[in-house]
């Protein structure tokens, strides 16, 4: 029994021994902060040579990215170090490989100066990661003509990676995104407190981004959205849209940052409630202030041919300023006026509504 144990250890330590790799990623300190330059060093085997410039594969939750480093220093006894700039958006937990030849998977500890501002969508540099959120997401309380609730989810998906495969050989591909977004109302007051309506929003869009500062836009969407609320006739609404999506916006010193971007579209399908166009029009005004220390406000109009619309309003207020212990994110209050705050009741006009709540992406 001895020997057979033997045997296995032996063979087990020979299998481990294999799977050593031949070159070797080293973090000194095992942490990075997101937007600023970090270190690795390369160990190689021996008589290699090191070269000026690495290739990394970085895999961040369900992201995964490519990366590269240059050599900050000669290479000394087999080891060189190196020098990257850790992409903006990324922080948790990163996982580091060399792209080729294999090597060990090094875990650096990615922070960031502010992960919430970071999550709220405000600019910044380096390259956004392949899952991030789309539009706002929160959940709100109100209790004008009965209690009741309204949150939102929402996402968007790069299908295509910029630095490698189709991405990199077509970069316009790297901008198509698959967008999801759910917004549900849910009452409080019912006997069994049933969900009154869920909107569910799929779409295809291909975004574009300014890249120099000659451009008089700063951005653009071009895409199709479904929208429908999943239930059967005479409930049953869904409409399909292409939509355009401009984007300017503006930074001030004192002011903070505003953004204006109208959603313009045109019915591609309405035959559940052919009269749509009447409450909500073609185009979703949209317009936002970032006072650029604590308040987020959003405006969303939209106006209807008929001259029947509506105005949601949401005001956010980070709490990382008010010290109220563990609790993250931002205080969120909505307010909404007019015809349509579901899609089912997109021709009725409800009271005036007023609820607050936290969001998580204001």
């Amino acid at each position: 029994m001895k020997a057979i144990v033997l045997a296995l250890s032996l063979l087990f330590a020979a299998g481990a021994a294999a799977q050593v790799p031949d070159w070797v990623l080293v973090s000194p300190t095992g942490r990075a902060e997101a937007g600023a330059s970090f270190e690795l060093l390369l160990l190689g085997p021996e008589g290699a040579t090191l070269p000026d410039e690495i290739a990394l594969r970085m895999k961040i939750g369900v992201s995964e990215l490519d990366l590269r480093m240059q050599a900050r220093s000669p290479q000394e006894n087999g080891r060189r170090a190196y020098v990257g700039t850790m992409p903006a958006a990324a922080a948790g937990a990163a996982a580091l490989e060399l792209a080729d030849p294999p090597s060990n998977v090094v875990v650096v500890l990615v922070t960031r100066r502010d992960a919430v501002q970071a999550l709220s969508g405000q600019p910044a540099s380096g390259e956004e990661p392949l899952m991030s959120e789309d539009e706002p997401m929160y959940f709100v309380v109100g209790a004008r003509g009965g209690a009741s609730a309204r949150f939102q989810l929402s996402f968007k998906y790069r299908l295509f990676d910029y630095s490698s495969g189709f991405g990199s050989e077509q970069p316009w591909l790297a901008g198509i995104y698959f967008g999801y977004t759910q917004n549900s109302l849910w009452d409080l007051s019912a006997e069994s407190r049933p969900f009154r309506d869920t909107s569910y929003r799929p779409s295809l869009f291909w975004k574009w981004q300014r890249t120099d500062e000659r451009t008089w836009i700063d951005a653009a969407r071009l895409g199709i959205e479904h929208e429908s609320n999943g239930r059967d006739a005479p409930n049953s609404r869904s409409i399909n849209i292409l939509f355009v999506r401009p984007e300017w916006r503006w930074r001030t010193a004192g002011l903070g940052n505003f953004e204006f971007t109208p959603k313009i579209y045109a019915y591609l399908e309405k035959d559940d409630n052919p009269d749509i166009q009447r409450y909500r029009g073609y185009v979703d005004w949209r317009a936002r202030h970032d006072s650029g220390g604590d308040w987020i406000a959003t405006g969303i109009a939209r106006v209807g041919t008929s001259g029947h619309g509506s105005l949601l309003v949401d005001l956010s207020r980070r709490t990382r300023g008010l010290k109220i212990g563990p609790l993250s994110g931002y205080l969120h209050a909505q307010y909404f006026n007019g015809y349509g705050e579901d899609i089912l009741d997109y021709n009725v006009r409800r009271k005036a509504q007023l609820r607050l709540g936290f969001a998580i992406v204001p």
